[in-house]
């Protein structure tokens, strides 16, 4: 007798949200099984990569990250229309890292005004996210709502202290939200029970779950991610069929391992290879648990996932 292998039979699917400029819009979502369970469901379109740009030049970042944008830290248009060109970036995330009171505290209207800029220098949808500081993201991500109306931006973090007023933004300036919860599916259910009673239609939210790097609580992001998806599809979870963004690249390269030279520990092999790892690693664990964009730094790690992807669609 030939064996047959156990399916398990889906009742839900993963929403799709369009995304970005009308003329170039692209969709994200429509899962119909477990990620890559292609011989239960469907996944008719694959993860989207989205490439980070900051709005001014890092300085805590190691050199194996600050080489390949090396001649575009100070423009970030340049650097977002480089990530495009040469490293075939799907998206582009723009970090609003500055606008951080604990560092150098840039005003909203420098945050509208570089995110204008990249904007108008690129076609692939834009994730515009605040420097995870409560009120200063509300006052910078409600202007940039305003000022970019129309434009069909990813805003986030949209948390339960700013989602009345960042949702309410969304709503008026046609955006999107990336609802953003820590790290508990049930906070995240929440959150989007609050924002479609607010008003914003489901075909403009995203779930960020929030997540860490490779050994630094990755496996717990991986749970909560897992059991969204089984609520999303086993249990027809409606407030869970959102697909999932996942803004990995600043969580990987702050940790030691990602910047600790190779004389101070020898062990750990090479510093411009180990960096690149380890952010593929991570972005590959979360592509299993259930992501829909990664957003990613490193052109290299970029590289090898990509690879993953068309490999895990291929078999």
């Amino acid at each position: 007798m030939a064996f047959e292998i156990p399916k398990i039979s889906y009742n839900g699917a993963i929403k799709e949200i369009p995304l970005g400029k009308e003329a170039s819009r692209m969709i994200v979502g429509g899962e119909t099984c477990y990620p890559f369970y292609l011989f239960e469901g469907d996944m008719p379109r694959p993860p989207k990569i989205a490439m980070e740009v900051y709005d001014a030049p890092p300085d805590d970042w190691p050199q194996a990250a600050l080489e390949p944008f090396a001649d575009v830290l100070q423009d970030p248009a340049a650097w977002a229309q480089k990530c495009v060109a040469s490293y075939g970036a799907e998206m582009i995330a723009l970090q609003l890292a500055s606008t951080d009171p604990n560092t150098q505290d840039t005003p909203a209207e420098q945050a509208v005004e570089v995110t204008k800029k990249v904007a108008a220098a690129i076609e692939v949808p834009l994730i515009v996210w605040g420097s995870a500081n409560l009120e200063k993201d509300t006052q910078v991500l409600k202007m940039i709502a305003e000022e970019c109306a129309g434009e069909n931006l990813i805003l986030g973090p949209v948390e339960e202290g700013s989602y009345k007023a960042l949702g309410a933004a969304s709503l008026a300036y046609q955006h999107t939200i990336g609802a953003s919860t820590p790290i508990d599916v049930n906070l995240a259910k929440q959150l989007n029970i609050l924002l479609g009673n607010l008003g914003v239609p489901d075909e403009r939210i995203l779930v960020d779950p929030t997540v860490g790097s490779l050994g630094y609580g990755l496996e717990y992001c991986y749970s909560v991610m897992e059991r969204d998806r089984m609520a999303a599809l086993t249990q027809e979870d409606e407030r869970l069929q959102f697909p999932i963004v996942c803004n990995l690249a600043k969580e990987v390269w702050k940790i030691k391992e990602s910047k600790i030279s190779e004389e101070e520990a020898p062990l750990l092999g090479d510093p411009s290879k180990r960096g690149v790892l380890l952010e593929a690693m991570t972005a590959l664990l979360l592509l299993l648990a259930g992501a829909d964009i990664l957003i990613m730094r490193h052109p290299d790690a970029v590289q090898l996932i990509r690879g993953f992807v068309n490999e895990l669609i291929a078999n």
